[in-house]
């Protein structure tokens, strides 16, 4: 009988509410489900908010009654934050959080490289966002909480899994005992240490390194800003690396690089983590400072995947497909792009739009980002820890260079988690006109932002299905694409059209964006006689054209949903 700490997790900052416990007994006999996802991280619930997003309900399995204990992930990409928009949750991480756009690398007490990422007006989120990873977990369960189509289920543990043809059978604990579920199928969001990845037999490929990082949160009122601040081979801590982020609410993380041979539980010792604070402080010139402990972990950076996310029934997504070094941000932000990705393929799968060849695709573009976030995160890490001698002659060399040479400065940047392009996705059409543009986003790129008044951006008005930017001076749609168009929706195509350029409403066009002064036409690299881009539901490119007609339109749908 799974029995889940009903005491409220320690913290000096937030207040962590206990969950009353789903049980069976108080519900109704349990009908085959849908879906059902195993775990309420970051991948998990952002999957369930998209499947919702596309009619489609699930259940979320958790073994706690409270959301994670510590910050955990904390710095959150203008991707991510677009993301969370389409689920709700983006105004209430942004009234909470602290934007930022630079970093700060030093070296022998000299700053040697400065970070800044690049913002402008047509973006509506900052490059960053520090927030605790509580507080966005609490806000996507408050979303989840208000949703018809999510039955989110606290203190159930998947106990086993057994794989059919067409369903998954799963027994699942709870404080009063057992019971079976049935599903479809089953999304795999239980963590690093997914139980169901080492249930089903599966190994992640890659490298494992040995370098070891303490997570320290502290309370301290520092007088710096909200900028990443990083320091190699300080003093204190020789030939290691310390990273420093300001978190809301008072809140400093302090991650610091161990010592070759030391032990975790060394590390964690109380009197080992407030000497190594004071040394930081100290260096810093903020020595003497009062500060209190509120969290700490210890962590190592792996750059792993499973070859493929699919196993029959069951999909995998975010730290349980993969694990990958926080270097660069790119953990939780890899994981609200797994689950954004998810949501529509599965969902387009589970309502018949698409045959199951849809979920391929799904794995082969994922595992793609993973295995090209890898590529970067390894050289990243191999920066912050060199795994052998000749990594850390290579990175000394580099550190000493930087006193007097700036051109080796920019080594220092870890290249900060970006959104994958799906450049060679099977879902990209072959017969557009991709080739013949000169600007904007192309095939397999999310949408380019752009402002559109004080408060109104078009980001806001895409995603759910597929979205049609038609660039167009004129005010109809020619009368072919028009039936064309509504011939694919009563085909059960989720298409919904834009018109963008003219100045009066666009008959036959869900949406009309007049563009007085051509800049959104000119982000996207449309020439004034127009043009067209067809979105997929994850907004990302799958077709774009200078000449757009019924031939065309049809093609690229077919190819974005194979049958």
């Amino acid at each position: 009988m799974h029995q889940p700490t009903t005491t409220p997790r320690p913290s000096i900052y937030y207040p962590y509410k206990v969950f009353a416990p789903w049980l069976a007994t108080h519900h109704r006999p349990q009908e085959r489900k849908k879906v059902v996802i195993v775990g309420s991280g970051p991948a998990g619930i952002v999957t369930a908010l998209e499947l919702s997003r596309h009619g489609v309900p699930s259940v979320i399995l958790e073994s706690e009654l409270q959301v994670s204990q510590g910050s955990r992930a904390i710095v959150f990409t203008r991707r991510s934050m677009e993301i969370l928009q389409q689920v709700g949750v983006a105004a209430r991480m942004s009234e909470t959080g602290l934007p930022w756009r630079f970093g700060n690398s030093y070296f022998r007490g000299q700053r040697v490289f400065r970070m800044e990422a690049p913002h402008d007006p047509d973006d509506r989120f900052y490059p960053m966002l520090n927030i605790q990873q509580q507080y966005m977990e609490e806000y996507l369960h408050d979303a989840c909480s208000a949703n018809p189509l999510i039955d989110f289920r606290w203190g159930n543990k998947l106990e086993s899994l057994e794989q059919k043809d067409t369903y998954a059978v799963l027994t699942v604990e709870t404080p009063q005992g057992p019971y079976t579920l049935e599903s479809d199928w089953v999304v795999a969001a239980d963590g690093g240490r997914s139980a169901l990845r080492t249930q089903l037999g599966l190994k992640l490929e890659g490298a494992s390194y040995e370098g070891l990082f303490v997570i320290a949160d502290i309370r301290i009122d520092l007088p710096l800003p909200t900028e990443r601040l990083a320091f190699f081979d300080p003093p204190w801590n020789p030939q290691n690396t310390i990273l420093m982020h300001r978190e809301p609410h008072g809140i400093w993380r302090i991650d610091y690089q161990l010592p070759r041979g030391e032990t975790t539980e060394d590390a964690l010792r109380p009197e080992s983590l407030k000497q190594r604070i004071d040394a930081q402080l100290e260096m810093i010139g903020h020595g003497g400072l009062a500060w209190e402990m509120d969290w700490s972990s210890v962590y190592s950076a792996r750059t792993l995947t499973l070859p493929d996310f699919i196993c029959k029934r069951v999909i995998f997504t975010g730290d349980a497909a993969h694990l990958l070094p926080i270097f660069g941000v790119r953990g939780a932000n890899t994981a609200f792009q797994d689950a954004q990705s998810l949501g529509w393929h599965l969902a387009y799968v589970v309502q018949g739009k698409a045959g199951k060849s849809l979920l391929r695709n799904h794995s082969r573009e994922r595992v793609g980002a993973a295995r090209e976030i890898i590529d970067e995160a390894g050289k990243s890490t191999r920066f912050m820890a060199p795994p052998s001698r000749g990594f850390r002659l290579l990175r000394d060399a580099v550190l000493s260079l930087s006193l007097t040479e700036e051109f080796v400065r920019p080594l220092y940047h870890w290249r900060t988690s970006r959104p994958h392009e799906y450049t060679d996705s099977a879902l990209n059409s072959p017969g557009d006109d991709n080739a013949l543009f000169t600007a904007g986003p192309a095939h397999g790129a999310p949408p380019r932002n752009i402002r559109l008044g004080s408060d109104n951006y078009l980001l806001d008005h895409l995603g759910g299905g597929f979205d049609l930017l038609y660039f167009t001076p004129d005010a109809a749609l020619p009368p072919a694409l028009l039936q064309a168009i509504d011939r694919e929706r009563e085909q059960g195509t989720p298409l919904r059209v834009i018109a963008v350029g003219c100045s009066v409403t666009v008959r036959g066009a869900d949406l009309t964006l007049p563009d007085s002064d051509g800049h959104l036409r000119a982000r996207y690299g449309i020439p004034v006689s127009g043009g067209a881009y067809l979105l997929r539901p994850d907004q990302h490119v799958c077709a774009r054209w200078l000449m757009l007609d019924s031939t065309r339109l049809h093609a690229a749908l077919r190819a974005a949903l194979p049958c």
